[in-house]
Parts: C-alpha cells; sequence; structure tokens
C-alpha cells in the first residue's frame, strides 16, 4: 500500500508542478502553437521535475500491482486528485472550499480503510483468453481514441474520460499478466500489447477530453474507469482478496475513496489560479 500511496503522492504534485511550468512557458512570450509551447515549457526545471514524478510514480505503481490487490492501487491511483487539490491550495494558491477539505478527508479515510481490509496480491496468474481480452480492449480503446474528435455533444467529455479511464485499466491489469520479463516471453505475451496500446490510447483519450471537453466530467469519467473495471478483473479472475471477514471494510473503504475522488474531479487538470481583482478607481 505504501508504494500505491507514494504513486498517488507523485502523479499528484506532478501535475501541479507541470502546470506552473506550462503558465510561465505561456507567460513568457514567443510564438508557435501547442509543440513550441511544450519546448519552453521543457526549459522549466519544474516540468522535468513533473517527468521524473510521473516515472517515479509509474515504477511505484507497478511495484503496487505487484504486492497487493488491483482495487486498493486503484483506489489509491484515484486518490492523486486529493494530492493535487493540496499540493495546488499551496503552490497555486488555489482557494479549496469546505466541501472540498472535506473531500480530501473523505479520500484519506477511504483508503484507510482500505489498508486495514485489503489482504495480499492474488495469486491467479491469467488465463490467456483474458489477456487477448485486455488486448481486445485496448484496441476498442484506441480505435475510440481515434475517432474521439468526431464526438460532439454533452457527453463527449464522459466518453472520452470513461475511454481513458478503461485504457489506464488495462495497464493495471496487464501489469499482473506479465509474469515473465524475458525478452522472448514478453514479445509472445498478449498482454505486453494490452499494456502499450491501452496506455496510449488512454493519453491520447484524457488529452482530447480535456482540451475540448469539461474538465470535472471527463475526470469523473477517468476515476470511474480506471477502479471500478480493473477491481471486479483482479477479484473474479486473478483472485484478489481481503483479509479475512473484513469483505465489508474493503468494500466500504473503496466506495469512500472513490467518491471522494469524484468530488475533486475539477483537479483532473491543474487549476488555473484566479487573478486578482483589480480595485475600483473612482471617477
Amino acid at each position: 500500500m505504501v508504494c500505491a500511496l507514494g504513486a498517488a503522492v507523485c502523479f499528484g504534485t506532478a501535475t501541479v508542478l507541470q502546470a506552473i511550468a506550462a503558465r510561465a512557458a505561456a507567460d513568457s512570450g514567443g510564438s508557435g502553437g501547442d509543440a513550441a509551447l511544450l519546448l519552453r515549457a521543457l526549459r522549466q526545471w519544474r516540468y522535468l521535475a513533473g517527468l521524473a514524478l510521473d516515472g517515479l510514480g509509474f515504477l511505484l505503481q507497478i511495484a503496487a500491482l505487484r504486492s497487493i490487490p488491483i482495487y486498493a492501487v486503484g483506489a489509491a491511483l484515484a486518490a492523486s486528485l486529493a494530492v493535487t487539490a493540496v499540493v495546488a491550495a499551496r503552490l497555486l494558491h488555489v482557494r479549496l472550499s469546505g466541501v472540498e477539505w472535506a473531500a480530501v478527508g473523505v479520500v484519506c479515510a477511504g483508503l484507510a480503510m482500505l489498508g486495514l481490509a485489503s489482504g495480499t496480491e492474488g495469486s491467479e496468474a491469467g488465463s490467456m483468453t483474458l489477456k487477448y481480452w485486455m488486448l481486445g480492449t485496448a484496441v476498442v480503446v484506441l480505435l475510440l481514441g481515434l475517432v474521439g474528435g468526431r464526438l460532439s455533444g454533452r457527453g463527449r467529455a464522459l466518453v472520452l474520460g470513461l475511454g481513458a479511464g478503461f485504457g489506464f485499466g488495462v495497464v493495471e491489469v496487464s501489469v499482473r499478466l506479465i509474469d515473465d520479463l524475458a525478452p522472448a516471453t514478453l514479445l509472445t505475451n498478449p498482454a505486453t500489447y494490452a499494456l502499450l496500446i491501452g496506455g496510449g490510447a488512454a493519453f491520447i483519450l484524457l488529452t482530447s477530453a480535456l482540451q475540448r471537453g469539461s474538465v470535472t466530467t471527463a475526470t469523473a469519467g477517468l476515476v470511474i474507469g480506471e477502479t471500478i473495471g480493473p477491481a471486479l478483473v483482479g477479484v473474479i479472475w486473478l483472485g484478489d482478496r481481503t483479509r479475512e471477514g473484513l469483505a465489508w471494510l474493503a468494500v466500504l473503504g473503496f466506495a469512500v475513496a472513490v467518491a471522494g475522488a469524484l468530488a475533486l474531479a475539477r483537479f483532473g487538470e491543474a487549476p488555473v489560479e484566479e487573478p486578482a481583482k483589480e480595485p475600483l478607481q473612482e471617477g
């Protein structure tokens, strides 16, 4: 659980650091589109630090998935929104409402319950059928990412966010389905390709959702997609269990943590600091 919480801290902090760097790059002037903005952001130490934290978070996520149930890791990763909210309040001077501070507390309470109730990683290796199902799901998510820009309407952000969540969920499950890191075995394991395709497709979908849709709606879909589905796969097909007699506490903790994360969905993209209001001048 420590690795899962560490990953959440890394991802949540990285979001804020990258937002600060991107804002500084935009304020520095210069012409060009998104590519030029990215190049200017890469010159900011905060952006590079954010990328390093993302990499460290991914490694911690893999370590967590190899030691505790998927449902616990998914809930902990959703809690990165609480980290983003707290760090944004400190570094970006974003004012959190009482409800949002309460949501941060709810997330922490849910994770505490999960930590007490979760058992060890399931012992089931996962069938070849499940590996191909993950690969098929990843391909479907990729196709959705390729046509996602053509979607319109109020449900666009939700569909794209859910798709991104499913893609990241495929990554979570695929990590558990890769049990041999020998090159020859990796190349013949469908889960390897599911991990790569699912992760890439999820990134495309989430980027599209945040650029042209509601951040809150997209992030809510993301949280739902990357937690519930993988948790069910872990319990049903991979043997994830809770400590004896504490299944109810795990279910309650999972629901509480995800609900708290949904309440903080607007922090799926680092919040923008509101400009200070200039005093009205008389005359």
